[in-house]
């Protein structure tokens, strides 16, 4: 899989589809618990780093994620947080090899799309370092043709659910001459609500032991993404 998914020079023109996957609390579940993990290492850095109090650090995280998508942006505005660091000490320092498994279901999902019609890519406000982990140790990796990250060596961060994520997304595969993008699929309400507004169809994935928003904000609600089947038959292979 590629960073960027570009293609060489001269090389045929690509008139496929485009399936865009979250990663985080979409490729594997909640259950797995790297939210609730990720929160801990969110707030105790708030704390270290300004120097809150813990209901303080929590508050805090909260607010910028509701208005920013991402607590890093947050700190990365008002406080001249270093991305890197925040990565380094939050994202990257997650235990995942002790959480994270192959799940065969799910890989055989994917190997199901339909490749001749649809081009399977990545769509996170993670960094690189977190997403490419993450997807090696589902096994999957190779599934997936790339990858649109928020790029914490970049200022100001872009992240969605901002529509300049979403046209960083389109640019990304302007390169290879996608005539249309029309899928996504996301656990994240406000980040499905964003992929609507900005034209694709969407899917909000609602596992069972999560809270439905409530009403649907995508075109489709699924509690598993086994369901995608369903939603859209077109993708998969015919068998």
């Amino acid at each position: 899989m590629s960073a960027n998914g570009h293609l060489a020079d001269g090389a045929p023109t690509d008139q496929r589809s485009v399936f865009f996957f979250d990663i985080d609390n979409c490729l594997y579940p909640k259950s797995y618990k790297i939210h609730d993990l990720m929160g801990v290492l969110i707030d105790n850095y708030f704390q270290n780093h300004l120097g809150l109090t813990q209901e303080d650090a929590e508050t805090l995280h909260q607010r910028y994620y509701k208005d920013y998508g991402l607590a890093i942006e947050g700190l990365a505005r008002h406080h001249r947080v270093d991305p890197l660091e925040y990565n380094r000490l939050v994202d990257d320092a997650l235990p995942l090899d002790g959480l994270i498994k192959p799940n065969p279901k799910l890989r055989q999902l994917l190997q199901d799309i339909d490749r001749t019609k649809i081009k399977p890519w990545l769509f996170t406000n993670a960094h690189i370092t977190h997403g490419q982990r993450v997807v090696r140790l589902l096994e999957i990796d190779d599934l997936f043709e790339g990858i649109t990250y928020c790029d914490y060596t970049v200022q100001p961060l872009l992240c969605k659910p901002a529509v300049a994520m979403y046209d960083k997304a389109m640019r990304e595969l302007s390169s290879v001459s996608i005539v249309r993008v029309d899928h996504h699929s996301d656990d994240s309400t406000i980040n499905v609500i964003g992929s609507k507004k900005y034209g694709w169809k969407s899917v909000h994935l609602v596992e069972p032991v999560s809270t439905s928003p409530p009403k649907p904000v995508g075109d489709f609600q699924i509690p598993e993404l086994e369901e995608l089947r369903q939603c859209f038959p077109e993708v998969f292979k015919e068998h």
